[in-house]
């Protein structure tokens, strides 16, 4: 199921209201950090996401955001990897789910979107569907 997202109703929200550990860090990856990130996501989801992620990774800027805690990933989050204005994959470690980080990665993501000029991002094949509508606002695309 692929959902449709108004981009610019999000952009008054603190995406780091969400997060219950300060300590938290999301931060758009650099360069040399693409085959980290690739192996990472490779090994925790699947080679599939980790191609999207490898796509995201090689545009400058990169249209991925990462979520770092103790000096180690504990999410990720992409967007124009499947194709332009298609957000996603995203995927948060499981246990640390519940933590508000998997909310931090996709409102800030989605933000970053709209700050590019999209006005509308479409999630397509949306897992968790109940999750996307509830954050932010996402509706089913008929």
């Amino acid at each position: 199921m692929d959902l449709l997202v108004k981009l610019y109703d999000l952009v008054n929200i603190d995406e780091f209201s969400f997060l219950k550990d300060s300590s938290v860090i999301i931060k758009r990856p650099i360069g040399p950090e693409k085959k980290t990130i690739f192996d990472w996501v490779e090994k925790n989801f699947s080679k599939g996401w980790a191609s999207e992620c490898d796509v995201a990774m090689s545009k400058t800027p990169p249209t991925c955001f990462i979520a770092i805690k103790n000096n180690s990933i504990i999410g990720f989050s992409c967007y124009d990897s499947t194709s332009k204005g298609f957000f996603g994959p995203i995927g948060v470690l499981e246990t640390e789910r519940k933590t508000g980080v998997g909310r931090t990665l996709l409102i800030r993501t989605l933000k970053q979107m709209y700050l590019d000029g999209y006005g509308y991002a479409i999630i397509g094949w949306a897992g968790p569907v109940e999750f996307f509508k509830k954050t932010v606002g996402a509706i089913e695309i008929p």
